[in-house]
C-alpha cells in the first residue's frame, strides 16, 4: 500500500511539472530591417518578450515605448525584447528609425506572423500579441491585446 501512495504521488508531481509541447518556444527565422536573417535561437538562454505588432496599429505603437524602457531596465538581467512586425519593411523601417527601438525588429509577413502568433496561443489572430519565454524556452505567459506594464514587469521578475 506505501509504494502504492507513493507511484501516485511521484505521477501527481510529474503531471504538475509536464511541459506540453505548444509550451515550449518554436525554432524561427525572421530578417530585420536590413534583411538580416535572425534565429531566435540567438537568444537562446534568456528570457524572451515577443511581441507581434504592426505599424498600422494604434495599441502596438502605443507599447513600443514601454518595451524600450523595460529593455533597458531588464536587459542586463538576461531579459531580451523582440518585435515581430507583421508589416512591410519600408513602414517598420521608417518607424523603427523614427523612435529609435532598442530592440531587434524582426519583420515578417502576414501569413507566417500570424501562422506563429498562433501557434504561441494567439487563436484571435490580433496584433498587439505578446508572449514571454523562460531562459529554457518555456512560454510562461501569453496576452492578446495591450499589455500593461506592471504585469509584464512580474512576469519578468519571476
Amino acid at each position: 500500500m506505501k509504494n502504492l501512495k507513493i507511484t501516485a504521488l511521484f505521477f501527481l508531481l510529474c503531471s504538475c511539472f509536464h511541459v506540453h509541447a505548444d509550451d515550449i518556444l518554436p525554432v524561427f527565422n525572421f530578417p530585420d530591417t536590413d534583411e538580416k536573417m535572425h534565429s531566435i535561437s540567438e537568444w537562446q538562454g534568456k528570457t524572451l518578450v515577443i511581441n507581434f505588432w504592426a505599424t498600422w496599429c494604434q495599441p502596438c505603437l502605443k507599447e513600443i515605448p514601454e518595451f524600450m524602457q523595460l529593455q533597458m531596465q531588464f536587459g542586463k538581467q538576461n531579459v531580451q525584447f523582440i518585435g515581430i512586425a507583421i508589416d512591410e519593411l519600408l513602414a517598420v523601417t521608417r518607424y523603427k528609425n523614427t523612435v529609435s527601438i532598442n530592440y531587434p525588429v524582426l519583420i515578417s509577413s502576414e501569413w507566417d506572423g500570424f501562422n506563429l502568433a498562433q501557434q504561441l496561443g494567439n487563436s484571435a489572430n490580433t496584433v498587439p500579441y505578446t508572449v514571454v519565454a523562460n531562459s529554457a524556452g518555456q512560454i510562461i505567459y501569453r496576452h492578446a491585446g495591450t499589455v500593461k506594464k506592471e504585469d509584464l514587469i512580474a512576469v519578468i521578475a519571476k
